[in-house]
């Protein structure tokens, strides 16, 4: 594991509650690991503690785009930082812990060695065996299953859980991606990306995770956006059944 040079980038909107401790949590998982924070202009702090903590830390980076500019565009931020930092690995996770930091370890375990990996993405699934949601209502566990569904059969996608933004990627995989083909600024991105890495025969692996809805501050995804997403991914969909790339 520790001959893979990561990069795990996290996008901040109004996160100040979560960022300090979620920071601390990362690299007890993982020490030695390098973070990323994009945030898009947040009003409660988020920014000025980065930004006074990236001073104190080598292994700590940040960006401020001043603006609210879609996650989709912030999670392409960090993986190009990643490739022209010369990372191998780039691992995206949520800044709320949904996503939990004890399971980075395994996340990069399972690229297989650096010399020889057997994986080019791996995914932290909610939907693979052994993996699960809590604190969610159960009008949201029926939404996001079919939001699966629905992706896996518009668009051919085989993992289980294609929503999912937890995942990890070689930065060589990466660099063959490209970003301007990708269209979805928001949710739909995690989708899009797949189908995209889809077509460059990326080697995808799920590993199970208890996804914890958020204790500290506000969700990001609202009606909007959750139409918006579904619509992307019909439009991709018909793409894909008509074999047009």
């Amino acid at each position: 594991m520790s001959a893979w040079k990561t990069l795990v980038s996290v996008a901040t909107y109004n996160e100040r509650e979560n960022i300090e401790p979620l920071v601390a949590a990362i690299r007890e998982s993982v020490p030695g690991i390098h973070l990323l924070v994009i945030d898009d202009g947040s009003p409660d702090g988020t920014g000025d503690w980065c930004q006074q903590f990236e001073l104190e830390n080598h292994w700590f980076h940040y960006i401020q785009r001043g603006s609210k500019q879609g996650l989709g565009t912030a999670t392409i931020c960090g993986m190009q930082f990643a490739i022209e930092q010369g990372y191998d690995l780039w691992i995206g996770m949520d800044a709320d812990f949904s996503h939990p930091p004890a399971r980075l370890p395994a996340m990069i375990e399972s690229m297989g060695e650096f010399s020889s990996p057997v994986a080019d993405v791996v995914i932290g699934s909610r939907y693979c065996p052994g993996g699960g949601v809590s604190g969610w209502p159960w009008s949201r566990r029926i939404m996001s299953r079919c939001v699966n569904v629905y992706a896996r059969f518009l668009m051919g996608l085989s993992p289980k859980d294609c929503s999912g933004a937890f995942r990890c990627c070689r930065t060589a995989l990466l660099e063959e991606l490209d970003f301007s083909a990708i269209r979805s600024t928001g949710y739909s991105f995690f989708e899009e990306f797949l189908w995209h890495l889809k077509g460059l025969g990326a080697r995808v692996v799920e590993i199970p995770i208890i996804f914890t809805d958020r204790e500290y501050g506000q969700s990001k995804l609202n009606r909007k956006e959750a139409v918006n997403s579904l619509w992307m991914m019909f439009k991709l969909g018909i793409r894909n059944w008509l074999r047009l790339g």
